[in-house]
């Protein structure tokens, strides 16, 4: 259990809590949520013990294993594998004195230390630590190479595995999804929902959020609130606690009515059915978030330019890639042919490393095509936002005067309106860019981008460094933007509010996909189970040739086959309890897009609806939990058998 009692902390002359309760118990999943500054990470700290409270007490369990995720990463020479083996201190400890014990000759001191590593599961951990680190996105020939041969966000992503690889009982994770692409973050939900410690998890990313927490804590004026349920539950009890407070009563109708009538602009416009109809439930469900944030801060539209040719940008037959300085080549993207029309709404995936980034840099034209043309259209006006953007800030000017630079004959008043909407109010707009934090200038320079009137919009993972406040903002803005859209985002919420068609970037191709994201989660599972078969495939193959003769070969191919109809009822289990899943998903989707009807809180001849309503969800989650176990355990199970067929 962990309990905070009427704790008080200030940093400097900022209140983070004041005389705040909290009480969260074995098991718990909890997302703490709030604007950035409020004090989120300062509470790891206090459960680490890192930073005292100023007043009240912190209590937690005794014995407690933590796993917390360090925020730099050294640039070491081991490799990665060995790197997330040393997160476990106790088997690295006892492996330094089995070694001791094996110089020595002390035979019964090693026979005691093999049977600890036994139990330690050492013997399967390198296994482990490398299946962290494939999820996350390393290929098998990175495994070997050291730490500092990567980025400092791959480095980020190692440091992951090696939390998530350390036994714990309570894991804290803040913004563990920052340098994950979407496939990624997909896996990492699956491992986290699996987890069975008590998580603490501080994210940005409501769709993240939904499908691993069940309980929420925010950062509320200085106190720490507890909600039962995921993010969109949150949002939706919030919503009903504003709406009882008269003072917020207008501003939250302005904005509902606002949010109605880009629903209503775009319900027409979309031109692919599957992800279309995704966005329009999207967005009808924006006009309740709305409520929930009507307080937000943050506030702004994107201008499009007033003038658009047709079409906007071609590349045709192109190639893209990389030229290095002796003229080599690298390509990542072949036969590439798109046209790019007034009004699309685009949203990339692929696989890690297939060339979305590559494709959007190609687009911007600052890299250069291999071959083939880039036309672009009379009155093509780019945005383009990338995590670069941030490094090319002036880190001595201010918000001001980088808007001041583009437009010199801009009023005063009017740059210092328009940056307000970003959240620069009164002296901030004055600020030294080089005191702001990762969040201040990713606002910023997504601010830089909205002045200049793109009427095409290229967003590289915009919504690493934001708030949930202002990327509930961005979303809207986005929403209602009247130019063109192309997204790179691990943010599902945001590409269902703002696309209404994917491409899929994968096999050195790019090529419309037929399907929402639900379509591609499916899809990324396939490719990945063809490709875990073909591995299998390989290797035996190779034994095979190793092994022997035709005849010998023929009986192994036997053996294979017999052992492959040991598989086909695990399968079916499997299968089974997968469909199982689909169908209580489903129905649970419907209870909860019913739950999201704000009448249904306030009317007061709808309460046993809602008892009803809120009884069924528990329920289905209830069940849905039961068929998740039993699809892991079929799953393990066949893992297991097909781990004997390949050895």
């Amino acid at each position: 259990m962990i309990a905070l009692r009427q704790v008080s902390l200030q940093r400097g002359t900022q209140t983070l809590l004041e005389g705040a309760d909290l009480t969260l118990h074995a098991g718990h999943k909890a997302g703490i949520v709030g604007p950035n500054g409020a004090g989120k990470s300062s509470l790891f700290k206090l459960l680490l013990g890192e930073l005292p409270p100023d007043k009240g007490e912190v209590e937690m369990s005794g014995g407690q294993r933590i796993a917390h995720m360090d925020q730099e990463v050294e640039a070491l020479e081991r490799s990665i594998v060995d790197y997330v083996l040393d997160g476990d201190r106790e088997l690295r400890q006892t492996e330094a004195a089995l070694a001791a014990a094996r110089e020595r000759g002390d035979d019964h001191r090693e026979a005691e230390l093999h049977g600890a590593i036994e139990t330690l599961d050492g013997y399967s951990a390198p296994a482990r630590a490398a299946q962290l680190l494939v999820g996350l996105g390393f290929v098998q020939a990175d495994l070997d190479r050291p730490l500092a041969a990567f980025s400092g966000g791959w480095r980020m992503r190692v440091n992951l595995a090696r939390t998530l690889f350390k036994p714990s009982d309570l894991l804290l994770l803040d913004e563990p999804t920052n340098h994950l692409d979407l496939d990624a973050l997909l896996w990492l939900e699956q491992w986290l929902t699996r987890y069975p410690g008590t998580l603490l998890l501080i994210s940005h990313d409501r769709d993240f959020l939904d499908a691993v927490c069940d309980h929420i804590v925010h950062f509320d004026r200085g106190s720490l609130v507890l909600y039962r349920g995921n993010y969109s539950t949150f949002e939706r009890t919030r919503a009903e606690k504003l709406a009882l407070q008269q003072a917020e009563a207008a501003k939250q109708q302005a904005r509902r009515e606002e949010i109605e009538r880009f629903v209503a602009r775009f319900r027409y416009q979309a031109n692919k059915a599957r992800a279309a109809q995704s966005r329009l439930k999207t967005l009808e469900r924006m006009g309740d978030i709305a409520v929930a944030h009507a307080d937000s801060p943050f506030h702004f539209t994107i201008p499009a330019s007033d003038k658009v040719s047709h079409p906007l940008l071609v590349l045709d037959e192109a190639r893209l890639g990389y030229r290095d300085g002796a003229g080599r080549e690298t390509v990542q993207l072949d036969g590439v042919k798109l046209t790019l029309l007034p009004g699309q709404r685009i949203g990339l995936l692929g696989p890690n490393g297939a060339g979305k980034s590559t494709l959007i840099k190609s687009l911007t034209g600052d890299l250069p095509l291999l071959s083939g043309r880039r036309v672009a259209g009379e009155h093509l006006a780019i945005g383009y936002f990338a995590q670069h953007q941030l490094e090319g800030l002036d880190l001595a000017a201010t918000p001001f005067m980088h808007v001041q630079r583009l437009s010199p004959a801009a009023a005063d008043l009017d740059i210092r309106k328009f940056l307000g909407g970003f959240g620069f109010h009164g002296d901030d707009v004055f600020a030294e860019v080089g005191r702001f934090s990762g969040g201040e200038k990713a606002r910023l320079a997504l601010a830089l981008v909205a002045w200049q009137k793109p009427n095409l919009l290229l967003l590289d993972e915009p919504t690493n460094h934001l708030d949930l406040e202002m990327r509930e903002a961005l979303t809207e803005a986005l929403a209602s933007f009247e130019g063109t859209v192309i997204i790179v985002s691990h943010d599902r919420h945001l590409l269902r509010a703002t696309v209404d068609e994917f491409w899929r970037v994968a096999d050195h191709r790019v090529e419309p996909f037929d399907g929402d994201l639900e379509d591609y989660r499916a899809w990324l599972k396939a490719r990945l189970e063809g490709e875990r078969r073909e591995a299998r495939a390989d290797k035996a193959d190779r034994q095979a040739e190793a092994e022997g003769p035709r005849e010998d070969r023929k009986t192994a191919r036997r053996v294979a086959a017999e052992l492959r109809e040991r598989l086909r009822p695990l399968k079916k289990q499997r299968d089974r309890a997968e469909q199982a899943m689909e169908r209580v998903q489903a129905e649970l989707a419907s209870v909860e897009e019913a739950l999201g009807d704000a009448e249904l809180y306030t009317d007061p001849a709808r309460k046993a609806e809602l008892t009803d309503r809120l009884g069924r969800q528990g329920e289905l989650k209830s069940r849905l939990e039961e068929l998740e176990q039993a699809w892991l355990e079929a799953e393990e199970a066949l893992e297991a058998m097909e781990a004997e067929l390949s050895s």
